[in-house]
């Protein structure tokens, strides 16, 4: 299948449509490319979490074995913290938590509201910023095939 759109004005008994059919697959590869980019920079956005290795067992954090107490509110992890407390490089936010049965005091990973309130906004300017540009692009072909549309009119019209 070739790329380039052989008659810009479509044969008779055929439509602008399945003229340049292949034009609207390009479009949707694009649109799906760029839902793809999206849902990666979402990813990316979020810090990576950390996969634990299978042979090296850890022993369970006390809150994932009983019930706990919320002693501290989320708090942002210092540069020190991210590189010393494992619950800091999943999120780089941790809160204090307390286990009154083993009477622990550990920290466990948490989001905080301001990121994702962040996460929220990027997404939302980055959809708007997609809108616009698809937005410019319906214009800008509506322009091109209204233009075809007016050239074959004037030629149908100069043939008489």
């Amino acid at each position: 299948m070739s790329l380039s759109c052989e008659p810009l004005v479509p044969l008779e008994g055929t439509s602008f449509i399945s003229c340049c059919r292949h034009t609207s697959r390009g479009f949707f590869i694009t649109l799906l490319c760029l839902f793809m980019l999206n849902i990666r920079l979402a990813d990316l956005l979020t810090v990576n979490e950390v996969k634990e290795s299978a042979s090296t067992p850890t022993a369970m954090p006390c809150w994932q074995t009983e019930q706990f107490v919320v002693a501290g509110e989320c708090t942002k992890c210092t540069q020190f913290e991210m590189k010393t407390q494992p619950a800091c490089v999943r999120t780089g936010f941790t809160m204090k938590i307390n286990c009154p049965e083993s009477q622990k005091e550990e920290y466990k990973s948490c989001r905080s509201a301001l990121m994702e309130e962040t996460l929220f906004w990027r997404f939302e300017a980055t959809m708007i910023s997609l809108a616009i540009l698809f937005a410019a692009l319906v214009v800008l072909r509506q322009r091109a095939l209204d233009r075809l549309a007016s050239e074959k009119v004037r030629k149908q019209i100069e043939s008489i």
